[in-house]
């Protein structure tokens, strides 16, 4: 009989060993496990403009709350155009879920490779001409992003103030990049519409850009250069040639004024990063691409180099000093 009753409590604590194990096993299955996001961010080429859409993209989605959804791959061309494909093949094979790229030649090649995977696109200054999208109020396949269209009318109107003596203007810029030769035909337009005379002198690379401008010298007033990925990362040559030659350059991105050229009324690249970033985090949330139409970047930088006033001997209004951001001194 004790045999039997000593057998009965192994037995039962057997069982509830078991059960223990079973009850433990299936809590931890049903825990759910957090996704975490791997998401690719590709810039053609570096230089200042776009270094800084990256860094503040990537500032971003590191900040408290986001971190630990989000693994971030960067990629970069180096200039190299033909890399674009390979580096988003070699993304997608790693199994990212959200391709980031920024400027135009990086989104052009992101929505060649895939069809699938979502892409949120940063400085891309046309996307429809750029085939990307088919308009900015609707998206229906995998790519949406925000635009970086500067307001080329109103740099020339900032140009007729500080320097009103200016009548013809020097175009520089590639004609390769769809963002340029967008606001290069805005800025035609513009000049037509109100009797400004200009002049082009186009490159195809950095290597083009001193010889480029310099044939410009003595046959106009002033430069005129969009937001140019090209010449942004060889503005040391072009402001070189452009102070020799006491010319104000009037350009498309704040991160070229602070390079050296005059003013702009253009774009404010973190301002333009953290919009970015934005949308990639509602779609990391739950969101979808189709839930996020293009945008327009919200708000432009006005900027003048004082130092560049300076050198070029042309004097800045107690007006403008009011409403624009003052680089310099």
């Amino acid at each position: 009989m004790k045999k039997l009753v000593a057998l009965f409590l192994v037995l039962i604590m057997g069982l509830a060993i078991l059960s223990g194990c079973s009850g433990s096993s299936t809590s931890q299955s049903e825990t759910p496990q957090k996704k975490v996001y791997k998401i690719g961010i590709v810039q053609p080429m570096d230089h200042p403009s776009l270094n800084e859409i990256r860094e503040t993209i990537i500032s971003e989605l590191k900040a408290p709350g986001m971190g630990d959804k989000v693994e971030i791959i960067t990629k970069n061309a180096n200039g190299d155009m033909n890399l674009l494909p390979s580096i988003m093949q070699e993304l997608i094979n790693s199994k990212v879920d959200m391709i980031v790229p920024i400027a135009t030649p990086a989104a052009q090649a992101a929505r060649a490779s895939t069809k699938t995977v979502p892409i949120v696109f940063s400085a891309v200054s046309n996307p429809v001409e750029a085939g990307l999208v088919t308009s900015f109020s609707e998206t229906t396949g995998n790519i949406t992003g925000v635009s970086n269209s500067i307001p080329v009318e109103d740099i020339f109107k900032l140009a007729a103030q500080v320097t009103p003596n200016v009548k013809t203007f020097g175009f520089v810029y590639n004609s390769s990049e769809i963002n340029s030769t967008s606001g290069i035909k805005r800025a035609k337009a513009y000049c037509d519409q109100n009797g400004i005379k200009y002049k082009e002198a186009t490159i195809t690379g950095t290597a083009d850009l001193q010889q480029s401008a310099s044939s410009l010298v003595g046959q106009v007033d002033a430069f005129f250069t969009p937001n140019d990925n090209t010449v942004a990362s060889a503005m040391a040559t072009y402001v070189k040639v452009a102070t020799d030659a006491k010319l104000p350059i009037y350009a498309g991105a704040d991160s070229m004024v602070k390079d050296g050229a005059l003013a702009t009324v253009g774009i404010d690249y973190v301002k333009l990063g953290k919009q970015t970033a934005a949308m990639v985090i509602r779609i990391v949330n739950g969101q979808t691409v189709k839930d996020n139409h293009v945008e327009q970047v919200a708000e432009y930088a006005n900027m003048i180099n004082i130092n560049t006033a300076d050198k070029l001997g042309i004097s800045i209004s107690d007006e403008l000093k009011q409403k624009f951001v003052i680089l310099g001194k």
